[in-house]
């Protein structure tokens, strides 16, 4: 453990290269499917550009200079309405069981407010156990089915959340 405290700011470009190793390495450490969930995307090498919007942002938790983990906020794609979508929400083991989930959470949830936006949509894996009991900890609700249309096909758990 580093002697810098942790902390969860919003992401800057220099942080690209780290959160996008973080994703595909949680994602791998899982045996998620590479193709069909955030794996294949091509926003991931370029993070700070794909939420440096008016209406999106992504938050890392930094330990350090190291990047652990992180979260973002943005419009849920191909959907009409004032629903967010909670994306790319990964940890590395190293970031896990320390409340960071839940500090991440309320983070984004408070700013997806602040941005006016009515409910949090989310998609996951099922085998992403913690997560899940996270997202249900916080107020997400199961859906029978996805909202919008993200090209995570690989991905059948939908929850949603009233902000």
């Amino acid at each position: 453990m580093s002697k810098n405290p942790i902390l969860i700011r919003e992401i800057k470009t220099e942080d690209d290269a780290q959160v996008a190793q973080v994703i595909r390495d949680v994602l791998v450490e899982m045996g998620a499917p590479k193709v069909g969930t955030a794996y294949a995307d091509k926003a991931l090498d370029e993070m700070t550009a794909t939420y440096n919007k008016d209406n999106a942002t992504y938050f890392v938790v930094a330990d350090g200079g190291k990047i652990i983990g992180g979260a973002g906020i943005a419009p849920l794609e191909n959907y009409e309405g004032s629903i967010c979508e909670l994306q790319k929400m990964y940890f590395l083991p190293e970031a896990r069981a320390r409340g960071l989930g839940a500090e991440m959470m309320a983070v984004c949830l408070k700013k997806a407010k602040a941005l006016g936006f009515e409910k949090c949509y989310l998609e996951t894996l099922p085998y992403m156990k913690d997560a899940t009991k996270l997202y249900a900890k916080t107020g997400f609700e199961n859906l029978d089915g996805p909202m919008g249309d993200t090209g995570h096909y690989s991905c059948n758990v939908w929850m949603i959340k009233s902000l």
